[in-house]
């Protein structure tokens, strides 16, 4: 018989290096979650991603257990890796603060297709295009997509 469900949490912690302290000791323990249990796990499934930035949905259960699913990290955060830049422009549409490829754009639509509402590459790819505009970066050389449609 399944588990009964009593909340969803989502966070964002950093890989490997989770802590009771910060937003994830207060954020369980309203819930009544073992924050030191939850800590273990994550530190122990996260270890090769250590430092990241990476949401986590937390399922919590009426008995106090829980399960927790790793997503891949937020597409501004590997954007901003990739262009080299600690954040994004106040004024995406006035002020350029970096720039990426192509290139890059498609191994980030890729390694984030898990999570993503996309079919197909292309369509993810539309999408990291806009979230780097968004965040003040251009994007250079030429489209994939000019040569499909």
């Amino acid at each position: 018989m399944a588990k009964e469900v009593a909340t969803y949490i989502k966070l964002q912690v950093q890989g490997g290096v989770a802590s009771p302290s910060g937003t994830v000791g207060p954020a369980l323990g309203s819930k009544g979650v073992n924050i030191m249990d939850f800590c273990k796990q994550f530190n122990a499934r996260t270890q090769d991603k250590q430092g990241e930035l990476l949401p986590v949905l937390i399922t919590v259960y009426k008995d106090k257990s829980f399960d927790f699913i790793v997503k891949t990290p937020p597409s501004p955060v590997l954007l901003m890796k990739k262009a080299q830049i600690k954040k994004g422009s106040p004024e995406s549409n006035r002020k350029k603060v970096g720039s990426v490829t192509w290139g890059d754009v498609e191994a980030i639509a890729t390694l984030k297709m898990p999570d993503l509402n996309a079919f197909s590459l292309p369509a993810a790819m539309k999408m990291i295009a806009g979230t780097a505009r968004s965040i003040g970066l251009t994007i250079s050389g030429e489209s994939p997509q000019t040569n499909q449609e």
